[in-house]
């Protein structure tokens, strides 16, 4: 009975997890870090990564059952990449509850942050979130309209498309006309 339950759960995150992996090789995106000027290491990284699940996250906070279940499980999904990554880059075992529980403070202040931001709805606004969070160098205006574009094709998107949709976000483009 206990294997039926583990099947069960490993049947669920398979499109979760799926789902991961194109946020994951969305925010890994060469052109953010070349043209949009995000730092092309660990904190980068994280926060292309914690910008693109937040898109995801708040397309799915506007959909019905089971898209609640399915973001949980995707925010399960990422702090458990996150976590393997701590622990391949060498991070010691004792060490990585202590990094969590920071890298979770900072996702869900940039999450809060973000929404805030948007919310407000004041120019600049959102852009000035993202400076702060990311680093004072980047191309905020450029990631600000990355980050509505795909925004703006996933309030297009159903649950189902949104686990099917590859790519999920359109591609990151440091032009004006984008």
């Amino acid at each position: 009975m206990i294997f039926g339950l583990f099947g069960r759960k490993r049947a669920r995150m398979a499109p979760v997890n799926t789902l991961l992996e194109r946020i994951v090789g969305a925010s890994r995106e060469p052109a953010l870090y070349l043209q949009g000027r995000v730092p092309d290491d660990f904190e980068g990284r994280f926060e292309a990564l914690t910008l693109h699940l937040f898109l995801v996250l708040r397309r799915l906070r506007d959909l019905p059952a089971p898209a609640a279940d399915v973001a949980q499980d995707l925010i399960d999904a990422s702090f458990a990449y996150l976590e393997l990554g701590f622990r391949q880059g060498g991070i010691s075992d004792v060490a990585v509850p202590k990094r969590m529980k920071k890298i979770g403070r900072s996702f869900y202040g940039r999450l809060s942050g973000y929404e805030e931001a948007l919310a407000a709805g004041e120019p600049g606004a959102f852009e000035a979130a993202l400076a702060r969070n990311i680093a004072p160098q980047i191309d905020a205006a450029a990631l600000a309209r990355h980050a509505r574009a795909g925004g703006a094709v996933l309030a297009m998107r159903l649950l189902d498309d949104i686990l099917a949709a590859d790519p999920l976000f359109p591609p990151f483009s440091g032009s004006i006309e984008a």
